[in-house]
C-alpha cells in the first residue's frame, strides 16, 4: 500500500479538489475495527522547500472538507483557502479523516449520551495518535512535535477537538472548534474542562447565531440543542478566559450573526481561523 494522488484514484470522477491531495486507501483501525481511506493536503511550497517541516492540522470528517463531489452538504475548500493563505506564507499539513458514516457520533463524542449513545471518543483519538500520525509523520515532512500538531472540526468534530487538547495534553498543540456540539452528555465535557489546569496552546471556537434556528425543517430537539450548544459556547469561552487563556493570542472566539450550522457558514470563517492558529510559525 502506498500513497497515490488523489486525482488518479478518483479517476474519470467530477471533482473539486485543488493542489496536491494524496490519498491512502482502506487505512485499517486495530483499535476501532474498521477502515477509512486518509487524505493528506500538501502545502504548495513542500516539494521545493525540501528542508523545511511544516505543521500539521488533523481534521475530522474528512469527506467535507477538499471535495464538493464527496461531502454531505458542501465542502470546507480547504484546499483552495490553503492555497490562497500560502501567499501571505500560512502553510500546513492536513490529514483529513473520514467519519465513518452511522459510527460518526460514537467516535466523536468522548461520553455516553443517555438519549442518543455514543461514547468512542477515547479510542478515536488512539486511532488518529497510534495508526494515523505514525503514518504521517513517516511519510510526510511534518513537524512531529506537540506544539505543531492540531485538531479541527466542526459540530461532533468540534467536541471531540477540544476533549483530545484537554485530555491529552501532550499530543496537541493547537484546535479549532467550530460549532462544537456542547450540548452533547448534557454539557458534560463544560466541567471536565473546568477541573483542569490550563494547557499551553491555541484555541479557536466559533459559532452562528442562526444555528439553532434553521432550518425549519429540523427536529425541534435539535433545534434546541444547537440554540443551546450556542449559550454554551459564550460559557466555554468565559471559562478559557478565566483559566488564564489571553483573547487574540491563545484564544480567539468569532460570532457570526445568523450564520447556520453547515459547511458553509465554517467555509466562510476557515480562513481567519487558519490565520490565527497557524500564524507567527
Amino acid at each position: 500500500m502506498s500513497w497515490q494522488q488523489y486525482n488518479v484514484v478518483h479517476r474519470g470522477e467530477v471533482h473539486t479538489v485543488v493542489g496536491d491531495l494524496q490519498v491512502w486507501e482502506g487505512l485499517e483501525s486495530p483499535q476501532l475495527g474498521n477502515s477509512r481511506d486518509i487524505l493528506v493536503y500538501l502545502p504548495p511550497s513542500y516539494w521545493t522547500r525540501q528542508a523545511r517541516r511544516y505543521p500539521v492540522i488533523y481534521m475530522h470528517d474528512g469527506q467535507n472538507l477538499f471535495d464538493a463531489g464527496t461531502s454531505f452538504a458542501g465542502e470546507w475548500r480547504v484546499d483552495e483557502t490553503l492555497e490562497a493563505l500560502a501567499k501571505e506564507g500560512v502553510e500546513a499539513i492536513v490529514v483529513g479523516l473520514p467519519n465513518a458514516g452511522e459510527a460518526r457520533r460514537d467516535e466523536y463524542s468522548p461520553y455516553r449520551d443517555a438519549r442518543i449513545g455514543g461514547g468512542k471518543g477515547d479510542t478515536y483519538l488512539r486511532f488518529l495518535l497510534n495508526t494515523v500520525k505514525p503514518l504521517v509523520d513517516r511519510s510526510f515532512r511534518s513537524d512531529p512535535s506537540r506544539a505543531a500538531t492540531g485538531l479541527m472540526g466542526s459540530s461532533m468534530g468540534g467536541l471531540i477537538s477540544l476533549y483530545g487538547f484537554f485530555a491529552i495534553p501532550e499530543a496537541f498543540g493547537f484546535i479549532g472548534a467550530m460549532s462544537p456540539a456542547l450540548w452533547f452528555a448534557r454539557g458534560r465535557i463544560m466541567g471536565a474542562i473546568a477541573r483542569r489546569p490550563p494547557i499551553l496552546g491555541r484555541i479557536y471556537m466559533d459559532m452562528g447565531t442562526g444555528e439553532g434556528a434553521e432550518p425549519a425543517k429540523m427536529e425541534p430537539w435539535r433545534r434546541a440543542l444547537l440554540a443551546r450548544s450556542t449559550t454554551l459556547d459564550g460559557e466555554l469561552y468565559e471559562l478559557l478566559v478565566a483559566k488564564g487563556y489571553r483573547p487574540g493570542r491563545d484564544i480567539r472566539y468569532v460570532v457570526e450573526e445568523g450564520a447556520p450550522h453547515h459547511e458553509s457558514a465554517w467555509a466562510a470563517r476557515l480562513p481567519g481561523a487558519l490565520r490565527f492558529l497557524l500564524g507567527d510559525r
